[in-house]
C-alpha cells in the first residue's frame, strides 16, 4: 500500500508525466478506434505510458539499461530498425503504376518542396543546421527516413521528430484534405484523367530497383543505406525466385520491427525531454513541412496544366508524398466526393510510389548538404 501511494504521489507531483500518459492514451485511441497506423501508434502509445511511470523499469533496472533503452540503443542509434523496415516496405510496393507512367516521377519530386521550405524556415528561426534538416525531413511523410536522417545528423530533437513523423503519417486522412482543398477549386477536383496502362515486362520490374540504386548512389551516395534496403526489398518481390523471403519481409519482418520500433520511439517520450517549447516548435514545423509538401505537389500539377491540352487532376500532385498507399487513397476519396464516377487511383498510386523514392533521395540530399 505504501509503495502504491508513493507511486501515485510521484506521478501527481510531476504533472508532466500525466500529460505524456494522456498523449500515449490518445495515440492508442487513434490506432485502435480510428485505425491510423495501429501497428506503430499502439506500441508507441503504450510505451509512452510505461516510460513515464516514476522509476520505470523499462528504462532502467538496478542501474542498468532497461529493455526499452536497450532497444533504443540497438535499433535507433545504429539506424538498424529503420533500415530493416525499409526491406519490408520495398517488398510491399508495386512500382508497376509508376513504370506504366514514368511521368509521375515529377510529382514525387515536386512533393518534396515542403522539406526544403521548412529547412530554410527552421534556420531562420534559429535552429542549428543539423537540427533544421532533421526537422524538415518530417515532411517526407516517411518515418524510417526521418529517423535515419535525424540519427546521422545527431539532432537533439530526435524524439520529437520520430513522434511527429509517425503521427503525421497516421494522420494523412486528416491533414491532406484541407490542404488540398485550400489550393484547388471544385472544378479542378472534378477533372477526369484517361488511364492508358502500358505493359511492363518482368525484366523492367527487376531492373528498376537496381537502376534506381545506381542513380541514387551517383546523386546522393549517403542515401544508399535507405535506397539500397528499400530496393532490395522490392527486388525480393519482383525477381520471382524469392517469394518466401518476400512474404517474410512483408509480414513477419515488418510486424516485428514495427513493434520494436514503436517501443524504441517511446523512450524519447519521457516527459522531461519532451515537454519543452522547442519540442512543440519542432512538431509545428514538421506539420508545416507536411502541409507544404502537399501544397507543393498540387501547385506543380496546376503549373503543368497551363501548358497541357489534356489536363491533370491537380490532386495527383498531393499523392507525391511518401505515405503509401494512404495518400493515393485520400486523393481518390476526394475525387469520388466531387464526382462519384471519377477514378484517378492508378495515377495517384503512380505518384505515391514515386514519392517513396523521392523522399529517400531528398533525405540523402539533406545529409549531403549538411556535410
Amino acid at each position: 500500500m505504501e509503495t502504491l501511494l508513493q507511486g501515485v504521489m510521484g506521478i501527481w507531483q510531476e504533472p508532466g508525466r500525466l500529460v505524456m500518459m494522456a498523449l500515449g492514451g490518445l495515440l492508442i485511441y487513434l490506432g485502435i478506434k480510428k485505425e491510423y497506423e495501429p501497428t506503430l501508434l499502439v506500441p508507441m502509445g503504450l510505451g509512452a505510458i510505461l516510460v513515464n511511470f516514476p522509476n520505470s523499469g523499462v528504462l532502467n533496472t538496478g542501474g542498468e539499461a532497461g529493455p526499452f533503452q536497450v532497444l533504443y540503443d540497438i535499433g535507433i542509434k545504429t539506424e538498424l530498425f529503420p533500415l530493416l523496415l525499409f526491406i519490408g516496405i520495398g517488398a510491399m510496393i508495386d512500382f508497376g503504376p509508376l513504370l506504366e507512367n514514368p511521368f509521375m516521377l515529377l510529382f514525387g519530386a515536386a512533393a518534396q518542396f515542403g522539406i526544403f521550405f521548412t529547412l530554410i524556415l527552421a534556420v531562420l528561426l534559429g535552429f542549428a543546421k543539423n537540427d533544421a534538416a532533421s526537422i524538415a525531413i518530417i515532411g517526407a511523410a516517411d518515418g524510417p527516413t526521418s529517423i535515419f536522417v535525424a540519427t546521422v545528423l545527431e539532432s537533439k530533437y530526435i524524439g520529437a521528430i520520430m513522434v511527429a513523423a509517425y503521427s503525421y503519417m497516421a494522420l494523412v486522412p486528416i491533414i491532406q484534405p484541407p490542404a488540398i482543398k485550400l489550393v484547388t477549386t471544385k472544378k479542378e477536383r472534378q477533372i477526369r484523367m484517361n488511364y492508358h496502362p502500358e505493359a511492363v515486362s518482368k525484366t523492367a520490374k527487376i531492373l528498376f530497383p537496381i537502376i534506381i540504386t545506381v542513380i541514387a548512389g551517383l546523386i546522393a551516395p549517403v542515401s544508399l543505406p535507405l535506397v539500397g534496403f528499400l530496393m532490395f526489398g522490392n527486388l525480393l518481390r519482383e525477381c520471382g525466385v524469392l517469394d518466401r523471403l518476400s512474404q517474410t519481409a512483408q509480414n513477419e519482418l515488418v510486424n516485428l520491427i514495427s513493434i520494436l520500433l514503436g517501443f524504441s520511439i517511446s523512450v524519447s517520450m519521457y516527459y522531461e525531454d519532451f515537454l519543452k517549447l522547442e519540442t512543440l516548435m519542432v512538431i509545428l514545423l514538421g506539420l508545416i513541412a507536411f502541409v507544404m509538401d502537399t501544397i507543393g505537389g498540387v501547385l506543380f500539377a496546376k503549373l503543368l496544366n497551363l501548358f497541357r491540352k489534356e489536363k491533370i487532376n491537380p490532386m495527383i500532385g498531393a499523392a507525391g508524398i511518401s505515405a503509401f498507399p494512404m495518400s493515393s487513397r485520400v486523393v481518390q476519396k476526394l475525387a469520388t466526393q466531387e464526382d462519384p464516377q471519377n477514378f484517378i487511383l492508378m495515377q495517384a498510386a503512380g505518384a505515391n510510389v514515386s514519392g517513396q523514392i523521392a523522399s529517400v533521395i531528398a533525405g540523402g540530399l539533406l545529409l549531403s548538404l549538411m556535410g
